[in-house]
This record gives C-alpha cells, structure tokens and sequence, in this order.
C-alpha cells in the first residue's frame, strides 16, 4: 500500500505544481521520474513521450497512465491518473464558479501574464531537454526538419495543419522504414539460403 500512496503524491506533486497543461509537465515529470527516483530510463522517458503524445487524451494523464502501470499494474495506472488530475479538476472547478470575477480583480489578471511566460519556457525547456536526449540518427533528423519546415511553411502561408497530422505522418514514416527494413532482411535471407 505505501507503494501506492507514494505514486499517488508524486503525481499529485507533479499535477499541483505545473501549470501550463501537459507539456510543461514534461520537464517536472522528467526530473522526478527520470533523474530523481529512476524509475524509468531516459530512453523509456522518450518513448513514453512519444506514446502519450500519439494516444488520444493530454499527454501527462497519458504519461502518468503508463507510468503508473509499469510500476504497479492496472492499480497504479488508476492511482497515478487520479492523482494528476485531481488538482487541475479542483483548481478548474473552482475558477469556473468565480471566473468572470475572478479575471476582473487585477492583480490575478496581472499573475495570469506571468504565468503565460512561465508556460512558454517550461515547454521550451523540455522540448529543448528532449532534443538533447534524442538520437542522432539520419532518419532523426529527416524527420526534425521536415516537421519544422512544413510547420514554418504552413505559419507562413497561413494554412491550418493541425499537429496530429504531423504525429500521424511521422508515425507512419517510421512504420513503413521497419517493414521496408523487414522486407530486406527477409529477402537477404532467402537468397543466401542453398
């Protein structure tokens, strides 16, 4: 049981203290997961990445679902998603009863700019930290310049593409290498059989 209360207040730490939704999460989920507890490695800490960013729902839940599960099975997936959640329900729910008062007392408008500045560097920072991490591969950084050309590109001519396209594409692209990969090594094999 202590097992599970601490998953609970470790994602209930990193859910009360990030502000800016999931991807500011990241680089709190990162040093808590990563570099302070170890229980994943750095490399798994991408995958996760990658995974919760293609599945359906907000990245951290999707994180914290995993994580939770990889270190306690289907009870720890509840235990660590429940625990993520419930400060920004609680914090939502309650300036959604006073919002309209809320943003019209000054200095919260004021605290809001802030926090707006705040929020773009923690999602810099772990955009910038997962870049480190990634591999220099070839097909890495295809993939990284591409995404960014088309990015700038659509910025430029003002054409909406939403970011699930990009995922989906790039997902697909690497799909496709391995069954082209696949396919050769099977053919490899058949010609050197006798």
């Amino acid at each position: 049981m202590k097992k599970y209360w601490n998953l609970f207040w470790i994602m209930l730490k990193i859910g009360l203290f990030t502000f800016g939704g999931g991807y500011a999460m990241i680089a709190l989920i990162e040093a808590e997961l990563v570099s302070k507890r170890n229980w994943i490695e750095k490399n798994e800490f991408l995958d996760i990445i990658a995974i919760a960013e293609s599945t359906p729902g907000p990245i951290a839940i999707n994180a914290a679902t995993y994580v939770g599960y990889r270190k306690l099975g289907i009870l720890g997936a509840l235990t660590a998603t429940v625990a993520i959640c419930i400060p920004s329900f609680g914090i939502i729910y309650a300036i959604s009863l006073f919002f309209d008062t809320f943003l019209s007392f000054q200095p919260v408008a004021n605290a809001f700019r802030g926090i707006q500045v705040c929020v773009i560097w923690l999602i810099l920072s772990a955009g910038i930290k997962l870049l480190k991490q990634l591999k220099k591969t070839a097909f890495n950084a295809v993939i990284l310049f591409g995404v960014m050309l088309g990015m700038i590109l659509c910025t430029l001519f003002s054409i909406h593409f939403s970011t699930i396209f990009y995922i989906l594409i790039s997902g697909g692209i690497g799909v496709l290498l391995y069954l082209i990969r696949l396919l050769r090594k099977k053919n490899g094999q058949k010609e050197g059989e006798p």
